[in-house]
C-alpha cells in the first residue's frame, strides 16, 4: 500500500476508496512524518472516542426526528413540537468510523438509523405528549455521510498543504529535514475545521450506496 502524498490525496477523492480503508494509510503517513498530533486524531476517529464529550463538533449534537413505534404502522413521527424536538431530537455519534459508514454504504438515500432515546429523556418526552411507546432519534443518511466527508476532507486538505509544501513523489522515509519542512503541518484541528466550512466545496465524495447484490454478499475487493 502506498503512502505517497499524492496517493493518498488522490483515494480522498476516490469513491470507491472507503474512510476505513484511508485512515490507516493516512496514519501510516503521519508516523512516517512525525506527525503525532494528526496520528492521535486519525486513530480517534478509527477507533471512536471514549469520550463523547471530547468528541469533535462536527460529531457532536447532530440533528434528528423524534419517532415513535406504532404496534399497526412501525416507526412514525411522533407528536411533538418544535420546542421537544430542538431538547431532545439531537444525537452524538462519538462510534468508530467504520460503523458509521457501514450506515451509509447500507442506507439508501433518503433512509436513515434510529437510535433509542436515553432512558430518562424518553420518560420525560413520553409523560409529555402522554405516549407510552418507545422513542427514537432517526438520523438520516445525510448526516452520517456529511460527518464521514469532514473526516475525508480535512484529510484531503492535510495533503494538499503536504504537496504544496513539496512532500511529492513515493518515499518509504522521511529525512529529518524534510520531517522539519512539514512539522508546522502537525495540526489536524486546524484541517477539520477548516472542512467543516469547505465540505460542500471540495472534490471529495459522499459514501456511495451498496448495491442489493453487494448488500447481500459483501462488498467486492
Amino acid at each position: 500500500m502506498s503512502t505517497s502524498v499524492d496517493h493518498l490525496q488522490e483515494r480522498t477523492q476516490d469513491a470507491s476508496d472507503l474512510l476505513t480503508d484511508i485512515v490507516p494509510s493516512a496514519i501510516t503517513l503521519a508516523t512516517m512524518l512525525r506527525h503525532r498530533k494528526m496520528a492521535a486524531w486519525l486513530r480517534e476517529e478509527f477507533d471512536g472516542y471514549t469520550d463523547k464529550d471530547k468528541a469533535p463538533p462536527y460529531r457532536r449534537d447532530l440533528p434528528g426526528h423524534i419517532v415513535a413505534k406504532s404496534p399497526q404502522y412501525g416507526w412514525i413521527p411522533a407528536p411533538v413540537d418544535e420546542r421537544q424536538t430542538a431538547e431532545y431530537g439531537h444525537l452524538d455519534l462519538p462510534e468508530g468510523i467504520k460503523s458509521l459508514e457501514q450506515v451509509c454504504l447500507n442506507c439508501k438515500k433518503g433512509n436513515g438509523h434510529r437510535a433509542l432515546l436515553d432512558k430518562d429523556d424518553m420518560a420525560h418526552v413520553q409523560k409529555q405528549i402522554n405516549l407510552k411507546a418507545e422513542l427514537a432519534i432517526n438520523l438520516s443518511r445525510e448526516v452520517y455521510c456529511r460527518l464521514l466527508r469532514t473526516i475525508r476532507s480535512a484529510i484531503y486538505l492535510w495533503t494538499e498543504s503536504l504537496a504544496d509544501a513539496g512532500m511529492t513523489g513515493e518515499h518509504n522515509h522521511y529525512s529529518p529535514e524534510e520531517r522539519k519542512t512539514v512539522e508546522h503541518l502537525d495540526t489536524p484541528e486546524a484541517f477539520w475545521r477548516q472542512a467543516i466550512e469547505q465540505v460542500d466545496e471540495l472534490p471529495v465524495p459522499d459514501v456511495r450506496e451498496l448495491g442489493f447484490l453487494e448488500r447481500m454478499f459483501g462488498r467486492a475487493g
